[in-house]
């Protein structure tokens, strides 16, 4: 591999680590990079999930030891959610992914003016809804998003960040944390089934690793030091820009 493809994927995989772990979509820059070297866009797929399976275990890492959340907390959310995605994985059948991408551009338009409009749900939180085990309702909520996911992938960051702040009344610090500790659970699942079907090019998939993993530590320690107000305005910033992608761009 030619020295400024690996200097390329690094990069790009520190930008992918950095906004995956603030926010979500971090994939739209590393896979069609993954793609303009030549590797086939399903084998770009499966490789990308070793950078996100490295980049998720360096952010739940990351904030565990600071003390941003325990394990716990994300576990009881984290189960509805991975027998979700199962079921929606099992769904899954052809989509017109042209017409799916600007589903989820709308919706993630409606989800922008919900982050601009109801600031203090995302930056203090809502202590009411928090505790110690989730409701059937938090559940199903859960479960939903773990379908969601499973069916279609894309775009599953930022309702995950929806799910854990508007739903289990987290602030956007913790729901980070434990948005990276449920993709943490979901991803060997997927990335088993890519390497089965020898779809995984393991050199780019660790060389991007290093940069998500950089990425996801950097932005986990700029999450905690400058707090939830800094990181709202930078995940309107990604949720306008991922949007216009999808609605415009798909």
């Amino acid at each position: 591999m030619e020295w400024y493809f690996i200097l390329a994927l690094i990069g790009a995989g520190f930008l992918c680590g950095f906004i995956n772990t603030l926010a979500g979509s971090g994939s739209l820059i590393s896979l069609p990079l993954l793609m303009f070297m030549g590797i086939p866009a399903n084998v770009a797929n499966g490789t990308n999930r070793i950078a996100i399976l490295l980049q998720n275990i360096v952010g739940v890492s990351s904030f565990k030891q600071q003390k941003v959340f325990q394990l716990k907390e994300g576990i009881w959310l984290a189960i509805p959610a991975v027998i979700g995605s199962l079921l929606g994985a099992m769904l899954a059948t052809n989509l017109d992914e042209t017409t799916m991408t600007r589903v989820i551009g709308g919706l993630l338009v409606f989800m922008f003016f919900i982050i601009l409009f109801k600031p203090d749900a995302w930056i203090k939180g809502q202590s009411g809804l928090i505790s110690s085990k989730p409701s059937w309702w938090q559940i199903l909520i859960f479960f939903g998003i773990g379908v969601y996911g499973g069916f279609i992938q894309a775009g599953v960051g930022f309702f995950l960040l929806a799910g854990l702040v508007l739903g289990a009344g987290f602030d956007l610090i913790k729901a980070n944390a434990i948005k990276l500790l449920i993709v943490l659970l979901y991803t060997p699942f997927a990335l088993a089934v890519f390497i089965f079907n020898d779809q995984v090019n393991w050199t780019a998939g660790l060389i991007l690793g290093i940069g998500n993993m950089l990425g996801a530590f950097v932005a986990s320690r700029f999450a905690v030091s400058w707090g939830a107000k800094a990181v709202r305005i930078i995940l309107l910033i990604i949720v306008f820009g991922a949007s216009v992608k999808l609605l415009f761009f798909p």
